[in-house]
């Protein structure tokens, strides 16, 4: 019989892990039970993965790319500022609602060490779809909306993690957030979509400093 691959073995382990945090929760991972679990020694899950924090990111972060993160589209023409910042918010947010487990762990694992691994892979995933969304918007009026953007997304996930808020409420507190920032400035929105449709622009460099309080860490 060919001897399993290191790979083989860590994609065993991610997956109780993953599994054990969608149905059991964040404080149900432990080393020794994934261990029995993935039938390895805990020297292998130290081999890949030197702490627990470390194991619960890695596993969180293959999670989000296939649900959260997935298959996120760039504008279709003629799409409303608002339907494309709620098309992009939706997206992250309702896989979510639909394993609320998952939404207490990532609120956990980004509180603690994993913070930084999990606000760059955050970033990487949504920084340039928001950019296309938000191609063409006057520099003040896109910081605007990506600092309260931000800022809403790192107070209510945490309300949601708490148990204080419901995602679907959570989301409904976006819409009307989003709506403001995009009907109430009707003027500013309008020329963006404009500019983008018009090809006379391009999408502009979403930077971290601009998503506070996500924050992207120097190799």
């Amino acid at each position: 019989m060919r001897k399993e691959t290191e790979e083989a073995l860590k994609a065993r382990i991610l997956e109780v892990v993953r599994e054990q945090l969608e149905t059991e929760g964040y404080d149900a991972v432990q080393l020794r039970g994934v261990a029995s679990r993935a039938r390895v020694s805990l020297t292998t899950i130290y081999k890949h993965f030197p702490t627990r924090d470390e194991l619960i990111v890695a596993a969180l972060q293959e999670w989000m790319a296939e649900n959260s993160y997935v298959a996120m589209e760039s504008p279709p023409p003629g799409e409303p500022i608002y339907d494309g910042l709620m098309r992009v918010i939706r997206h992250v947010f309702e896989p979510w609602e639909r394993h609320p487990l998952m939404l207490q762990a990532y609120h956990r694992a980004r509180t603690g060490a994993g913070a930084q691994h999990l606000d760059n892979h955050g970033l990487d995933a949504v920084l340039p779809i928001a950019a296309a969304v938000l191609s063409g918007a006057d520099e003040s009026y896109l910081s605007d909306i990506a600092t309260i953007a931000s800022n809403m997304a790192f107070a209510l996930l945490g309300q949601c993690a708490d148990g204080v808020l419901e995602v679907a409420e959570a989301l409904r507190l976006f819409e009307r957030a989003v709506y403001r920032l995009t009907a109430d400035n009707a003027a500013d929105a309008a020329v963006a979509l404009a500019r983008r449709e018009a090809g006379q622009t391009r999408a502009p460099a979403l930077g971290p400093e601009i998503a506070a309080p996500y924050r992207r860490s120097e190799p």
